[in-house]
């Protein structure tokens, strides 16, 4: 028994906010049931064009998976049937969809009153921009994270991941388990709802709050931390490396490695070194030309002044403390034999996810409508005419 599996999901999601969502349920146990359309009335390959590639192979793993279109009566029928027996539907389409499907939060709790809807928009469920269509990088630039991402004067950049995407699945995914504890005590479901642009302005913690206390507008800063002074990338004999080291103890603890003047007056107080930023960089500069970044590393490290390396992926997961934890996270795929994906990033002492693969379009639709009590004859007719 895994911590989620008595809990039965219901995954209507597709690209990545929704199963990203889902994917922190299923990691954890829960009986996620994959919904997708039949092949001749959605054509989609999966995110990049291709079910079998990296990243819908990751985003997918440990549901199973089933066929039937809701957009047919008999599918919408079976598909509500299913809810009876539900604990979670999460979905990710607009919000006017639900409603001209039936499956909006009020059809799905007369149904079963415990029924837990998350939900994931572009914009939130009401309001002027209710209908336009969601996608990360719009969702960064409207959330204020392209303006603070890059180097000075080179405007806004976009980040590196799909960080609203992200953020948005997992606060979702925080919320429906806030609602199953609260379904505990008062026996009702609940819908839970977020959007990209939520998430994103959410996920500006204090760049955002600098605004809203102070209204102070964050500028790109680059690899300078934008209030931590040092705190950035520094260049070694042989690479880069970063170091993090605000505050006046750190400040002492690089003073004393790096041999520099204890009394400069431009450099003497966390507010001066800020006030400085340029000359607090340079003096640690010309003391780091001298060695390996791996060298300063483990000097900066036995001082007490967070620093590491600045890896490209391979070298991420060829660290040694990468290794250790386990993050390359090895799964048997029937087709493509074993391949690594990235394991949960939280541990849960004697708790061993399951390691199920991605499951192919309606791999187990058969089995698991007969979980739900549906008969050999309603299954091949659901199947003649298509709904399957």
């Amino acid at each position: 028994m895994l911590p989620l599996s008595r809990f039965t999901v219901l995954d209507l999601t597709r690209v990545r906010s929704g199963p990203t969502a889902v994917r922190q349920l299923a990691d954890w146990g829960a009986n996620v049931i994959k919904i997708e359309a039949p092949e001749d009335v959605d054509t989609g390959k999966g995110l990049g064009g291709a079910t079998l590639g990296p990243d819908y192979q990751n985003v997918h793993r440990n549901k199973r998976g089933i066929t039937l279109n809701l957009k047919k009566p008999e599918g919408l029928a079976a598909f509500r049937r299913m809810v009876q027996q539900a604990d979670v539907v999460v979905e990710n389409y607009r919000p006017d969809v639900k409603a001209r499907l039936g499956i909006d939060y009020e059809s799905l709790a007369a149904i079963n009153p415990r029924i837990v809807l998350g939900s994931i928009s572009g914009f939130g469920q009401d309001g002027p921009y209710a209908k336009r269509p969601g996608f990360d990088q719009i969702a960064q630039g409207m959330g204020g994270l392209m303006s603070v991402t890059g180097l000075p004067g080179q405007g806004p950049v976009r980040a590196g991941i799909p960080v609203a995407d992200l953020t948005a699945g997992l606060y979702c995914s925080i919320g429906i388990l806030v609602a199953l504890l609260e379904r505990e005590q008062t026996g009702k479901g609940r819908w839970v709802h977020t959007s990209l642009l939520e998430a994103m302005v959410a996920m500006m913690d204090f760049q955002a709050t600098r605004w809203t206390m102070k209204h102070e507008v964050p500028q790109q800063a680059g690899n300078n931390h934008p209030t931590t002074i040092p705190t950035g990338l520094f260049r070694t004999s042989d690479g880069i490396i970063n170091i993090a080291a605000g505050g006046d103890e750190m400040w002492r603890r690089i003073v004393e490695l790096l041999d520099l003047d204890p009394a400069d007056p431009d450099l003497a107080t966390d507010a001066l070194r800020s006030a400085n930023r340029d000359k607090t960089n340079a003096v640690i500069q010309e003391r780091l030309n001298s060695d390996t970044s791996a060298n300063w590393v483990s000097k900066f490290n036995a001082a007490g002044v967070p620093c590491g390396p600045v890896y490209s992926m391979d070298q991420v997961f060829a660290d040694e403390q990468v290794k250790h934890l386990g993050l390359a996270w090895a799964v048997q795929h029937p087709k493509l034999g074993e391949i690594e994906l990235v394991r949960p990033p939280m541990q849960l002492a004697g708790v061993e996810p399951p390691r199920v693969p991605t499951p192919e379009r309606g791999q187990h639709t058969t089995a698991v409508l007969r979980e739900f009590g549906f008969a050999s004859e309603e299954i091949d007719s659901l199947r003649a005419m298509k709904v399957i």
